[in-house]
């Protein structure tokens, strides 16, 4: 889609209703629902994250949606996996989007002014980390390079919006895990990558956002 047309529509998206856990599920593994079960009467202590779902123009103009394959460390157990440009809060940050906004720019180099902050989007608890992960929806209408972090970002994936909202890009993956072996997984295949996880139960939501707007 043309970014003109989109950064028209977009705004629209501020008074939906958030679909919630009811598009979290439909890219839940069955193991994730069982685990998340358990974890709702579990958790405690947990460490809180923001994270930016940035959309943007290429230098044609068609709209995108930023994700990053991060780098592979040893400690890190979402390490080498598909993500939004984010991470962990600090006690300087004013609140979660100021967390997004500030890892934003550390990771891909965008400073948070030039960041349209659109929507808050719904927390999801990620069980292996024990993170509870806001996700925000911004606009960065600028089509300027942007700048990975070298010890963080191995790649940018740079998602087309007509493929993120394309059904065929949607599908089943059998995968064997850190915590499961063989199991089945709801997916998207964007860019070549498998997105699944806590990442694709968070598309889901903007996915059903954007189908109302566009």
């Amino acid at each position: 889609m043309n970014f003109d047309e989109f950064a028209i529509r977009i705004p629209k998206i501020k008074n939906l209703p958030l679909p919630g856990e009811a598009s979290h599920l439909k890219m839940a593994p069955q193991f994730r629902l069982e685990e998340l079960r358990t974890a709702r009467m579990k958790k405690n202590n947990t460490k809180k994250a923001g994270v930016m779902a940035l959309f943007y123009p290429d230098a044609s103009n068609r709209t995108h949606l930023l994700l990053i394959l991060r780098k592979s460390h040893p400690k890190d157990v979402h390490s080498n996996q598909i993500g939004f440009p984010g991470g962990k809060a600090e006690k300087s940050d004013l609140d979660l989007m100021a967390t997004a906004l500030r890892e934003t720019h550390e990771e891909i180099g965008v400073l948070p002014q030039k960041i349209e902050v659109v929507k808050s989007l719904s927390e999801i608890y990620i069980p292996p980390s024990n993170f509870e992960v806001h996700p925000f929806m911004g606009v960065y209408r600028k089509s300027e390079p942007f700048v990975p972090q070298e010890s963080e970002v191995a790649a940018l994936v740079e998602v087309g919006l007509n493929d993120f909202l394309d059904d065929s890009n949607l599908f089943t993956q059998i995968l064997t895990t850190s915590y499961a072996e063989n199991v089945a997984v709801p997916a998207f295949k964007l860019n070549g990558y498998t997105v699944w996880g806590a990442t694709g139960m968070m598309l889901s939501e903007i996915r059903v956002l954007l189908q109302q707007v566009l």
